[in-house]
C-alpha cells in the first residue's frame, strides 16, 4: 500500500511495505509524467540489510551481487507501485563505496537490462553511503 498525496511538486509514493526514508523523502515522486525515485539501499523493512553479514566476530561481510539484486528489486517495486518497471527507466545513477565491486555489480546488474533497451548508466565510486550505522 502507498500513501498518495498531491503537492504542486507533483504526487508523493510512500510505500508501507518497503524501508522508510531516513529523512523526509518520499520513496518516488510523480510529476509531469515522470517518475522520480529517491536513492535506494538494499535495506529492508526492518532496517537490516540484504548483502550485510554480522560474522561472529563483529565484523561485516558485503555482498555486492545480494545488494544489487535487492536494490534492483527495490527500485522495480516502487516503480510497479504507480503502474510502471524497470523497462521505463531512462537513466540510473549508481553509487559504489568500491570499485573493487564494478564486476559483481555488472554481473547482477546485466541480469536486468539489455545494452538496447535499458537505461543510461553511470556509475561512480563514493567514501561512504548513508546507513542507520555508520559500520555499514
Amino acid at each position: 500500500m502507498s500513501a498518495v498525496n498531491v503537492f504542486p511538486n507533483g504526487q508523493a509514493v510512500i510505500l508501507a511495505d518497503k524501508a522508510q526514508a531516513l529523512a523526509h523523502y518520499p520513496h518516488a515522486r510523480v510529476a509531469g509524467g515522470l517518475i522520480f525515485v529517491s536513492g535506494i539501499s538494499s535495506r529492508k523493512l526492518d532496517n537490516t540489510y540484504e548483502g550485510v553479514i554480522e560474522l561472529p566476530d563483529g565484523t561485516l561481510q558485503l555482498d555486492i551481487r545480494a545488494q544489487t539484486r535487492a536494490v534492483l528489486d527495490n527500485i522495480k517495486g516502487i516503480l510497479e507501485s504507480v503502474g510502471a518497471s524497470l523497462r521505463n527507466l531512462v537513466d540510473i545513477t549508481v553509487f559504489l563505496v568500491d570499485m573493487g565491486d564494478y564486476a559483481a555489480f555488472n554481473e547482477v546488474y546485466n541480469k536486468y537490462f539489455e545494452a538496447e533497451t535499458g537505461p543510461s548508466r553511470t556509475t561512480v565510486a563514493v567514501k561512504q553511503l548513508p546507513s542507520v550505522s555508520s559500520n555499514y
